[in-house]
């Protein structure tokens, strides 16, 4: 079903850009922060979070285990961003799966595998997925896939291979090498 005009446009409402630029921040930082992306066999802290719309991801999503985002330490993205930002370097470092967070800011507790949209395609019928890149791992392919979803509004990943930073919306992605994370407010590129 085609709902056409009735469709809320989440990526362009301001609560939903504030909340992805809340979360880019603290990827961005969380990158910046750890000082050993070029030592040989270490991996950084790797993260991967989903903003969503409605009540549920059960249809395309399952439960990864026991990993739980700590809902008691932190229950929001926003609300409190340097406490968003601590518990996210901890789970970056520590657990596996993505995060989901609804457009509301508020973050879910349990932890989840996103199921493959290319052997379900009837999911998306107006979105194009994206060729994938040669420096996308699997969590980065599940984040442009996933990001493809009608009731998905953004995907987000942080690299424990490379520090990258990739914002991934309706099967594209715009994505910054650690070099290019903050800008012109990178001190470590702007020396």
């Amino acid at each position: 079903m085609d709902y056409g005009d009735l469709r809320i446009e989440y990526e362009s409402h301001s609560n939903v850009r504030e909340l992805l630029d809340c979360l880019v921040f603290a990827l961005e930082g969380i990158s910046l922060e750890f000082e050993k992306w070029d030592t040989r066999h270490v991996k950084g802290p790797g993260l991967y979070v989903a903003v969503v719309t409605g009540p549920t991801v059960a249809e395309f999503a399952d439960p990864m285990g026991n990993n739980h985002w700590p809902v008691d330490r932190c229950r929001t993205v926003c609300g409190r961003l340097d406490c968003f930002y601590e518990t996210a370097c901890d789970v970056a470092r520590t657990r596996d799966g993505a995060v989901v967070v609804s457009v509301d800011d508020v973050i879910q507790r349990q932890m989840v595998r996103f199921r493959d949209l290319q052997s379900d395609r009837s999911d998306t019928p107006s979105a194009e997925i994206a060729d994938y890149e040669d420096w996308m791992g699997a969590r980065h392919m599940s984040a442009l896939d996933t990001s493809a979803r009608p009731n998905v509004v953004s995907t987000l990943t942080l690299s424990e291979e490379t520090g990258r930073v990739t914002v991934f919306q309706r099967g594209t992605f715009e994505t910054h090498t650690r070099a290019e994370l903050g800008g012109e407010w990178n001190a470590r590129t702007n020396q």
